[in-house]
């Protein structure tokens, strides 16, 4: 991999972690980062170089450039920004979303990665809306 590619990579993760929420299969930053280096690694070339990085700027600046932008780019950027606000959003409600199950299956665990492996291996958390918010946060 290029230090290029790597520098794209990099920055796609940081503007998709500055994102917010909703529900179903969330996508991992690592193949967030591969997706939209594949299928918008052409326009951020073409309409991005040179652009200061951090802050959303790539984003944006697809968005500024959206009438120009492949609509392969526009659809993914789209998909893949859904799913890693989707994934922060989880992950921030963690706590409030499993606290009546850490109470019920949990209580005398100590550590947030412990209660997260308890969680896991209680089989009635998977199904509920902890269980759910584990998914989508990535824990599982």
């Amino acid at each position: 991999m290029s230090t290029r590619t790597r520098l794209i990579g990099g920055t796609l993760v940081a503007f998709l972690a500055l994102a917010g929420a909703a529900r179903a299969d969330t996508i991992s930053f690592a193949d967030a980062v591969s997706t939209l280096a594949t299928d918008c690694g052409t326009d951020i070339k073409k309409f991005c170089k040179g652009l200061n990085l951090g802050n959303g700027r790539i984003q944006n600046c697809l968005e500024e450039h959206a009438g120009k932008v492949s609509p392969t780019c526009t659809a993914t950027l789209s998909s893949v920004s859904a799913s890693i606000k989707q994934r922060l959003a989880a992950q921030s409600s963690f706590t409030a979303s499993c606290k009546h199950d850490v109470a019920q299956f949990c209580s005398g665990v100590k550590g947030e990665g412990n209660v997260l492996s308890c969680l896991n291996k209680a089989k009635r958390v998977k199904e509920g809306q902890c269980g759910q918010t584990i998914t989508d946060s990535g824990w599982r």
